[in-house]
């Protein structure tokens, strides 16, 4: 088949959309393909649709579970086969997903990039055949990209495996300098980008200065209707904030990264069908959200980089019609970059006093403790050495890229179920509502194993199976638990740390440059340019971003708040104030004619200069021939 006709048999739509041809037909030619695709630019039919194409499985690494679950739920659905490997999986569950790759005509192998490490994956992996990689999220392997991860810099390891399957590396934000680096990280044989233009002409970008962010907020709730997305910097600013929104009688729901998984999904749920109009979350919501109808994201507080607020605010919108990105900005904001700036990396006599800290907390003696692993309690290990907790997270993940420790801040362990009843005396227990053995008959058809031990669960999988509710089946499953019926140990994710080298005196910890000034460095510039976005007042907002990622030759959206008070501001009779009409003066002191471009540079509004003009040649000061000027 062709890639036109897959499109349709498995998509149902007649044609591709922006880049995608382009990019296809890059990987079917075998050529490493860099893929730089706005948000909702419709990424992953670049990988499915010619992996379908040819022979052989395509790998996709990507950094959510979350996303890796429903890509596989969705392929799954229109029959093709696919399987995920992620954390909290049984070693025999994994083995049964490789070899189903390398025997039973898969066609797609979700992981993440920390999966590449496992000896286990390596030995099993060399038998799949491989015919294509696609890296999801590629800016993370760049130490320049906003969201570096150390583990991305392993896939090569992957590549080497498979020399003849070429590359795709997809991501929604990149400056050229990233592009360039991500290229060089994956080795591609030559450099090959494909993108399309990050300029989006049904968003209105505006930046809303306020010392009253949460009255500002409602105001504008009141003026854009439909779904929204309000993101704050913590997770106690999204509960504040949803619940003056909820006191003030809009329906809203709040999401962080520290919520169990069935609160995350029913709070989702209920955002996605509409019986909540607003989401209010850090920024550990969105990513993989299919709603095409937000017709607002709104930023309370500063993002941490233009590449970050770019992915975020390109989230509203993605039905094609009109939709708005509003930030609010207030003066204590620069103050706030600056602590965010020291946070994020603190001198290095406290990362290595952490270090120390932290060597004493597990009690490891000097050259010791290589490939140690420990469950690991943030809140309480600042406690116990009073440190603060922010600054103490970055110096761990610090010391994770300088490579003395290894720092997995959620490490996710699946749901598990085990029957402590056998299968006679279940059928014989009368009296279970409709949906328990609704649920139940999904696990017996899914899962073996069950009254033999613990069994790890794919409760996204059973809710789409069963059509119950995440939190609905947890009520079942504590339900059968005092029934004393099964044993059910939910879904938890707990921090990991893991000693990557044998202990050492702090004194000898070793910054190189491109760890820790470097990327300081990096991160302030990423920092600075947020600050300017919010506070420049004559420069088109959306021309401020494209610029940012690359693109020059770009016009004024017209729509922006800037554009649209420099608009009104030349609509609007100016009167010549003396300041303008010395600047004009002095332009036209060397009696040469000037054309209007010339006096463009002065930098003064049409209104403004119309003004001046008009009063200088009512004092016929000046004379205006074929459109241009020259002193009287």
């Amino acid at each position: 088949m062709t890639y036109r006709e897959i499109l349709k048999k498995y998509w149902g739509y007649d044609d591709f959309r922006g880049i995608q041809r382009e990019i296809i037909e890059s990987i079917g030619e075998g050529r490493d393909t860099l893929g730089l695709m706005p948000t909702g630019g419709g990424k992953s039919i670049t990988f499915q649709v010619p992996t379908l194409a040819a022979d052989g499985l395509c790998i996709v690494v990507t950094p959510l579970i979350a996303l890796m679950k429903d890509q596989v739920a969705n392929l799954r659905s229109r029959g093709i086969k696919a399987t995920a490997i992620y954390s909290g999986m049984k070693n025999s569950d994994v083995i049964v997903a490789l070899e189903n790759c390398i025997f039973g005509n898969y066609k797609f192998l979700y992981i993440s990039p920390e999966r590449i490490s496992s000896e286990l994956f390596l030995t099993k992996v060399k038998h799949i055949p491989v015919k294509l990689i696609t890296i999801d999220e590629a800016h993370c392997i760049s130490q320049w990209g906003h969201d570096f991860r150390p583990a991305y810099r392993r896939i090569k390891e992957l590549r080497a495996l498979f020399p003849q399957a070429p590359v795709l590396a997809l991501t929604a934000t990149a400056t050229p300098a990233v592009v360039k680096d991500i290229q060089q990280q994956l080795d591609f044989k030559a450099e090959n980008c494909c993108s399309m233009s990050f300029e989006r002409k049904n968003l209105v970008y505006v930046v809303r200065h306020t010392e009253n962010k949460l009255q500002e907020l409602l105001h504008i709730l009141s003026r854009i209707q439909g779904s929204a997305i309000v993101y704050t910097l913590n997770r106690k600013k999204t509960k504040e904030v949803c619940e003056f929104l909820v006191a003030s009688g809009i329906t809203a729901e709040y999401y962080h990264a520290g919520l169990s998984p069935e609160t995350k999904d029913a709070r989702e749920e209920a955002w996605k069908s509409g019986r909540s109009r607003v989401m209010v979350s850090t920024n550990a919501f969105g990513m993989g959200i299919d709603k095409p109808d937000v017709r607002l994201v709104l930023h309370v507080d500063l993002p941490s980089s233009i590449e970050a607020y770019f992915q975020e605010a390109g989230r509203a919108g993605r039905d094609g019609n009109r939709a708005y990105a509003v930030t609010l900005f207030s003066r204590i904001d620069k103050q706030v970059a600056s602590r965010r700036l020291s946070d994020n990396y603190p001198s290095k006599e406290f990362i290595a006093e952490v270090y120390d800290d932290i060597c004493y907390y597990y009690s490891m003696a000097l050259h010791d403790g290589l490939n140690c692993t420990f469950e690991f309690a943030l809140n309480d290990f600042c406690k116990k050495y009073h440190l603060p907790t922010l600054p103490t997270d970055s110096a761990l993940r610090i010391l994770t890229r300088m490579g003395y420790l290894e720092y997995v801040e959620e490490m996710e362990y699946a749901s598990r179920v085990h029957f402590i009843v056998d299968k006679n005396a279940l059928y014989l227990f009368k009296g279970l509502p409709a949906d328990y053995e609704l649920l139940i008959n999904a696990l017996f058809r899914n899962y073996s194993g069950l009254f033999n031990d613990y069994v790890f669960i794919d409760e996204r999988y059973l809710s789409r199976v069963t059509k119950l509710p995440r939190h609905r089946m947890y009520e079942i499953f504590v339900s059968l638990s005092q029934k004393r019926l099964i044993r059910y140990a939910p879904s938890k994710k707990c921090p990991i740390i893991t000693f990557t080298r044998h202990r050492v005196l702090s004194k000898d910890l070793r910054f190189a440059p491109e760890v820790y000034e470097e990327r300081r460095a990096a991160f302030a510039d990423r920092l600075n340019a947020v600050i300017e976005y919010a506070v420049s007042d004559d420069k088109c907002r959306s021309r401020l971003l494209l610029e940012y990622f690359g693109e020059s030759d770009v016009a004024d959206c017209s729509r922006c708040d800037v554009c649209v008070g420099k608009r009104a501001a030349e609509n609007t009779p100016a009167t010549a104030s003396p300041g303008d009409v010395e600047r004009v003066m002095q332009l036209l002191s060397d009696g040469q004619p000037h054309n209007p471009a010339e006096l463009d540079k002065l930098g003064l509004t049409r209104a403004r200069m119309a003004a001046v003009l008009r009063e200088l040649c009512d004092e016929e000061r000046v004379v205006v021939t074929d459109g241009k000027v020259k002193k009287a």
